[in-house]
């Protein structure tokens, strides 16, 4: 394939245990000067490959390497550091026990136009080496860490203060514990969106600090975060002022009909995506807000929370509001009263998930299939 395919541009290569350091060398330097995108999972290779495509990898921009067991700090160390993968854009790299903060370093400093890093199960990596490649990376604007449990919330924060991200992302960081800081902190102006989603330890103090740090944000997705209260999110709301886009707080189970009060009163004039699935405490309070302060809100779910006929009908009434997917699945609250409610907010749906709503019969169902012949009903 290296030899007689001169125009191939992407290579993936999956769990293919017979697949070595020769067949990958051999490949890559042979296809060098046209191939963008290398996908190399479960492979039985060894630093030596990976110092092949640090020296090779010059139009390479996109790569992903996950599963390999046999590449040690040096093989990624040399990987930066080799110098060749300048128009490296995209890396993502998981489940891999050669990197360590001293190769996450060489790779921040040898990829000089790297945008998106995405670390996923790197277990040995510390607050030290992921502050080293944030200040290394010059060009970094997105991050995503999953399941990396040595970072903590002075990592997150480190990173936020040292380079010009626009977009993290944080999923499942064990290590990420609630610390309240007092130490002064630089303004992170950059970031647009935060994603912060089942790290169980992060909480009121952490938002608060996020609050202060990142002024500018429009996107906030919060899902499964079940330690942080109204108390917690009120001060980020208020903190924001660029206005926010998208919101997503589905399982954020002690939050009230507060903090949509106050989202709405503060955001409800650029709020167009808003995820309350799984907050059982959000009442008809919050859909009346919503019905009254958001212009541009387009989607919206309030599915396992504790709506009713009443919230739904104010939705009706709003006039500027123009839904295109509406959920209320598991709503038992919301009945067949609803029906000429719905059928209302049907003129502008897309998408209507009524799916697990005990209270609504199949033959009002059917009703609204027949009416809302554009809108596909799941239910």
């Amino acid at each position: 394939i290296g030899k007689l395919c001169p125009k191939l541009q992407s290579v993936s290569i999956k769990d293919c245990i017979l697949v070595g350091d020769h067949g990958v060398s051999s490949l890559l330097s042979s296809t060098s000067s046209l191939l963008s995108k290398v996908k190399f999972q479960g492979l039985n290779i060894t630093d030596f490959s990976l110092a092949v495509i640090g020296h090779y990898g010059k139009s390479v921009t996109n790569l992903m390497l996950s599963g390999l067991q046999n590449v040690s700090e040096k093989g990624f160390w040399v990987m930066g550091n080799a110098q060749g993968l300048q128009k490296l854009v995209s890396l993502t790299i998981t489940s891999c026990r050669g990197v360590t903060d001293v190769s996450l370093e060489a790779m921040g400093k040898g990829c000089a136009n790297l945008r998106q890093m995405c670390l996923r199960r790197c277990c040995f990596i510390s607050d030290d080496g992921l502050v080293a490649f944030a200040k290394s990376a010059g060009s970094l604007e997105s991050l995503q860490l999953e399941e990396c449990n040595r970072i903590t919330q002075s990592g997150t924060i480190g990173v936020l203060s040292n380079c010009s991200l626009k977009s993290l992302t944080v999923v499942k960081c064990m290590g990420i514990k609630d610390i309240s800081s007092e130490v002064p902190l630089s303004c992170c102006n950059s970031l647009k969106s935060l994603s912060v989603r089942n790290c169980p330890g992060f909480g009121t103090a952490g938002l608060a600090v996020v609050g202060r740090l990142c002024p500018q944000l429009q996107h906030v997705d919060l899902s499964g975060l079940c330690g942080i209260t109204d108390a917690g999110l009120l001060p980020l709301l208020e903190s924001c002022e660029a206005g926010l886009v998208k919101v997503n707080l589905s399982g954020c189970l002690n939050i009230t009909d507060k903090v949509v009060l106050a989202l709405t009163r503060l955001h409800g004039g650029t709020l167009e995506l808003l995820n309350l699935d799984g907050c059982r405490r959000i009442t008809d309070a919050s859909l009346m807000a919503i019905a009254e302060s958001c212009v541009f809100l387009s989607d919206l779910d309030v599915s396992r929370s504790a709506v009713t006929d009443s919230g739904v009908a104010a939705l009706s009434r709003a006039e500027q509001l123009n839904l295109q997917v509406l959920s209320f699945s598991g709503c038992s609250r919301v009945s067949n009263k609803s029906l000429p409610s719905l059928k209302k907010l049907g003129k502008t749906l897309l998408g209507l998930n009524l799916q697990h709503c005990n209270s609504i019969s199949s033959r009002t169902v059917e009703l609204l299939v027949e009416t809302l012949w554009k809108c596909d009903i799941l239910f």
